[in-house]
């Protein structure tokens, strides 16, 4: 039974409803999750049919109103609902976080109100699954250089172009495309599987996020009608402000792979004898547990307080940032360092480290990369651009 660490009592910042949130999620991982992961990860397939469940609990776009088919819940349940997610796989996470931050956030925030009502509902049921084309082949923490072009045909828009490293795409029915107009500034379209000259080819071979569809989007002249354009954003800032969802979700997540790395660490170490003792009983194991103990409920009280802000609508990017930069960092050592706990039994599919511990290391990139987020806390302090 899983037991999570909660040393500083965060729970008791945390209201009912976050709580029996929480709660319902977590008896949805254990129960659909937890039994399959393992399986999906190795066998480097994607459950589908977890879509349908994942939008039957509320875990697609929480944060949008019920109106749209959202639960209008606040952010640091949105926040409760990728840990949990998390606690189950990075992948399922993902599929969330895209869903919701990068699909469903932009249509909600820049899209027109014919928009909202024929996307949102349906992404939220899970009813469509929805991708964000911003990386490009040549251009990640770059996106200002992105060749993706669409040119105004008068009837319609002509958009050409390839994206990279998409969560989603082999499946998605709708996407949230960033692409340079004529005069060069960046715009949002909705392409629609089915579009003529649009392809979403999968990539394989990956090491991470096994359980994960990513793919690409690929525009051959594809015709996009008038009414896909977002009306309400131009620029960069659009796609940073889907960014900023996304990250933030990411620093409460990856705190659930953190927590189920050091769980798993703990109960083995107490059952686990070496010399006619537990090993939880030797002081370098001690230091292990006490050490990624510590780390954990820094980075719950780093989120919490996050989450605060972010519902006064107070949180700054840099801030956010450096949260999902530290806590991502965490998790990964976490995993490692429980991973050596176990001994040979850690590199085995019966205790999750390495699963968690290869999905980081795609977590640590994307959204921003490591360095980049460490930059961005330079640029705040300084107010000097490094990059």
């Amino acid at each position: 039974m899983y037991n999570p660490p909660d040393y500083y009592l965060v729970d008791d910042l945390l209201t009912d409803e976050q709580k029996i949130i929480r709660s319902a999620i977590r008896e949805w991982v254990d129960r659909s999750v937890k039994p399959i992961i393992e399986e999906h990860a190795h066998n480097h397939t994607f459950p589908k049919h977890l879509i349908k469940e994942m939008g039957e609990i509320g875990a697609f776009g929480p944060f949008i109103p019920e109106k749209y088919g959202g639960s209008g819940l606040d952010q640091v349940s949105y926040g409760l609902i990728m840990t949990e997610l998390e606690r189950g796989d990075s992948a399922i996470r993902s599929t969330a976080s895209v869903q919701t931050s990068l699909v469903m956030y932009p249509i909600y925030t820049f899209g027109s109100g014919d928009q909202r009502m024929k996307y949102l509902p349906k992404l939220a049921s899970g009813e469509w699954v929805g991708a964000f084309g911003l990386t490009e082949p040549n251009h990640g923490s770059d996106p200002g250089g992105m060749l993706t072009r669409f040119e105004d045909k008068g009837d319609y828009y002509l958009l050409n172009g390839a994206k990279m490293w998409i969560t989603n795409s082999p499946i998605a029915d709708v996407s949230v495309v960033w692409a340079k107009d004529e005069n060069g500034k960046v715009r949002g379209l909705l392409v629609e599987k089915g579009m003529e000259g649009f392809t979403a080819p999968e990539t394989r071979n990956k090491w991470s996020l096994r359980a994960s569809l990513t793919g690409e989007l690929v525009f051959d002249n594809v015709k996009v009608p008038k009414e896909n354009l977002l009306p309400n954003v131009k620029g960069l800032k659009g796609p940073l402000m889907c960014l900023n969802s996304a990250r933030y979700g990411i620093a409460w997540g990856v705190l659930g792979a953190a927590m189920d790395c050091y769980d798993a660490a703990l109960r083995y170490s107490l059952e686990r004898k070496q010399f006619n003792k537990p090993i939880a009983s030797f002081q370098l194991q001690q230091k292990k547990l006490a050490e990624i103990l510590t780390e954990i409920t820094k980075a719950q009280l780093l989120v919490w307080r996050l989450g605060t802000l972010r519902n006064e609508d107070k949180a700054t990017p840099a801030q956010i940032s450096m949260a999902k930069r530290n806590n991502v960092e965490m998790a990964l050592k976490v995993a490692r360092d429980s991973r050596q706990i176990l001994g040979a039994m850690g590199i085995t599919g019966d205790f999750p480290m390495m699963r968690h511990m290869m999905n980081l290391e795609s977590v640590i990139t994307y959204e921003g990369t490591h360095d980049i987020h460490l930059l961005i806390t330079g640029m705040d302090i300084t107010g000097i651009a490094a990059f």
